[in-house]
C-alpha cells in the first residue's frame, strides 16, 4: 500500500497584504479612477487575506523580460524545493538515499535540467533515482503528482517517492494585461512550495486508496497559459466555476462507486484552494457543509492559491488539524478543465 507519510511547505521571504497587492496591480496596469475601484473590490471579493512573493511588494508589476523571469524563477524555485526537500527527510528523519522517484510539478517557469534533476546533488539523493516532470499540469499538479507516486509505489514494493510542487505565480503577472483574467489570478495567486514522501509498506498516514483524472468536455479553452514575447500570459474564463460545479459531482459519483465507498463514508474533503467561487460551487455541487470544506478556505485566506502545491498545503494543515481514522476525497484542478481525485485512507496506527 503506498502512504503519503510527510508532508512539508515552504514559503517565500515577502508576505504580501491584500490591500497591498490591489494598489501595485492597479497601479502597475495604470488603471483609471474608476477601473481602479473595480480592482479593489475584486480583491476584496477574493476571499484572500494575504499571500507570499519571491518579489518584494515595491517590485510587483515591473515588467520583466522573459530571460529575466525565466533566471528569477530558476533561482527561487531552485531554493524553495531544496528548503522544502530538506525540511520534509529533516521532520520525518528519512535518508534521502532512500527515494527512488522524484516527481516535481510546476507550471510558472521552465527548467532544462529539470528541478528534478537540480535537487539531486543538494538534496543527497541516488545519482540513479528516477525523474518525473510534471510541467503543463497546471492547479492539478500536486494531485497528479500523487498519483503518479502512487502507481510507482504499488509496481515497485518497498518503493519511496518524493513529490516536489513548486510555483511562482508572482513572475507570470503581466503588467500591460488589463483583461479580466489576468486581474482575476492576480488577485488569487500566491507563491509556495511543499513536498510529500510517498511510502510504501508503511503502517501509518495518508493510504492513497484508488486515483482518477477526467477531462471535462469543451474545456480545453477556459483554463490555462500562452507563453508570449513577454512569458505566460494566463487564460482563465468566468465560466470555469461552473463548469467545475456541473462536471464534478457525477465524476466524483462514479469515481467513488468504483471504489466501493459511498460518500456518506468520506470524514475528510481536501479540496484544491482555487479561488472563492470554485469553493462555493463545490460546496453546491457535493452538497458539502462550510465545516467540511474549512481547511481549504483557510489556506486560500492565508497563501491564495498556489496552483500545484495548493492542495498539498491543505493536506498538510488537515493533517496538523487531526484527520479522523477513515475515508476522504482530495480533488484539484487544472487546464482541460481537467480533475484528479484520489482516495485517501487516515492510519492513526
Amino acid at each position: 500500500m503506498a502512504f503519503i507519510t510527510h508532508i512539508g511547505t515552504a514559503l517565500p521571504r515577502h508576505a504580501i497584504a491584500q490591500s497591498v497587492a490591489a494598489e501595485a496591480v492597479a497601479r502597475s496596469c495604470r488603471l483609471d479612477g474608476a477601473r481602479s475601484r473595480t480592482v479593489r473590490a475584486l480583491f476584496e471579493r477574493a476571499r484572500v487575506s494575504r499571500r507570499y512573493s519571491v518579489l518584494a511588494p515595491a517590485g510587483i508589476g515591473d515588467p520583466l523580460p522573459l530571460t529575466r523571469t525565466m533566471a528569477l524563477y530558476r533561482r527561487h524555485a531552485l531554493e524553495l524545493a531544496l528548503d522544502v526537500g530538506k525540511r520534509c527527510f529533516t521532520e520525518c528523519d528519512v535518508d534521502p538515499r532512500c527515494i527512488d522517484l522524484v516527481v516535481s510539478t510546476s507550471c510558472t517557469g521552465l527548467l532544462l535540467p529539470s528541478l528534478a534533476a537540480l535537487v539531486l546533488e543538494p538534496l543527497g539523493l541516488r545519482r540513479d533515482v528516477r525523474r518525473l516532470p510534471l510541467t503543463e499540469v497546471g492547479c492539478a499538479g500536486g494531485a497528479s503528482a500523487l498519483a503518479r507516486a502512487h502507481e510507482f509505489a504499488r509496481a515497485f514494493p518497498g518503493a519511496n517517492v518524493l513529490v516536489l510542487a513548486v510555483e511562482l505565480p508572482s513572475l507570470t503577472f503581466q503588467p500591460d494585461d488589463a483583461s479580466t483574467g489576468n486581474l482575476v489570478a492576480s488577485a488569487i495567486f500566491g507563491d509556495g512550495a511543499a513536498a510529500a514522501l510517498v511510502q510504501d509498506g508503511a503502517r501509518r498516514g495518508l493510504e492513497i486508496v484508488a486515483t482518477h483524472t477526467a477531462m471535462f468536455p469543451n474545456s480545453l479553452g477556459d483554463m490555462g497559459f500562452e507563453l508570449r514575447d513577454g512569458g505566460l500570459h494566463v487564460v482563465l474564463s468566468k465560466d470555469v466555476p461552473a463548469i467545475i460545479a456541473r462536471e464534478t459531482p457525477g465524476v466524483v459519483r462514479d469515481f467513488l462507486e468504483r471504489a466501493g465507498v459511498p460518500a456518506s463514508e468520506l470524514g475528510f474533503y481536501a479540496l484544491h484552494a482555487g479561488g472563492s467561487k470554485v469553493l462555493e460551487e463545490l460546496e453546491r455541487g457535493l452538497r458539502l457543509e462550510r465545516a467540511q470544506t474549512r481547511v481549504s478556505w483557510d489556506v486560500l485566506r492565508d497563501h491564495g492559491n498556489q496552483s500545484s502545491a495548493s492542495v498539498l498545503f491543505v493536506l498538510r494543515e488537515l493533517l496538523e488539524r487531526g484527520v479522523p481514522d477513515g475515508y476522504g476525497l482530495l480533488a484539484a484542478f487544472g487546464p482541460g478543465i481537467t480533475v484528479e481525485l484520489a482516495l485517501l485512507k487516515w492510519h492513526s496506527c
